[in-house]
């Protein structure tokens, strides 16, 4: 069962960013970016992952990746009951597993949403990811971050899986940002916040 959050904008609106924690951490850990992204039209919803981890919570089993397809469909059905936010209308987000998960909705979600944001994750079975998309999969935009000093998930393994991902016609905006398993401040913020504002521009025209 997934704990939700909800921050709303300065403004009534019906844009909505949801947000996926990494593992071992909590929804508690990102209350801050709201703040800090500086989109006062944009509502939160931040997500707790459903299992127990150490004091805070995981996704999945990360060793074996057991897990995933259930934490999922979780997630479907959450983006299924937002039924004051349209799909196009959704930022989906996520820090390391947060990442990976957000990777999963965006290749396997059958609605278009607004944009994805990943961040210092990889790809869970990207051969099969790719068998398995969406057929609105390669509409989505896709923004996917890593840190050059990465010691938990290596740099040079999620680059070839980028690389085979687009390969596959998915829409990437890979950035690398010299910092270890963590945010790069108000870099990565800044590139994320222009994404964000991209993604809108481009739904109000559609």
């Amino acid at each position: 069962m997934l704990t939700t959050e909800f921050i709303p904008a300065a403004t009534r609106t019906n844009r909505l960013m949801v947000v996926l924690h990494g593992l071992g951490d909590s929804m508690e850990g990102w209350t801050w970016l709201p703040e800090a992204l500086q989109l006062p039209w944009l509502n939160f919803l931040l997500v707790n992952a459903p299992e127990p981890y150490y004091g805070g919570f995981s996704w999945y089993d990360i060793n074996s990746g057991a897990g995933v397809e259930a934490s999922r469909q979780m997630l479907f059905e959450l983006l299924d009951s937002l039924k004051d936010y349209p799909p196009r209308q959704i930022i989906f987000s996520g820090f390391s597993q947060g990442c990976l998960m957000s990777i999963e909705i965006g290749a396997r979600y059958p609605h278009r949403l607004a944009g994805i944001v990943g961040i210092s994750g990889y790809t869970h079975e990207p051969e099969k990811l790719i068998r398995e998309l969406s057929p609105v999969a390669l509409e989505q935009r896709f923004l996917i971050t890593h840190g050059t000093d990465d010691p938990l998930i290596p740099l040079q393994n999620v680059r070839k899986q980028i690389a085979l991902l687009k390969s596959a016609g998915l829409k990437i905006d890979w950035r690398e940002f010299v910092k270890a398993h963590n945010m790069a401040g108000e870099k990565e913020l800044a590139v994320i916040r222009e994404f964000i504002r991209g993604c809108y521009d481009e739904t109000s025209k559609s």
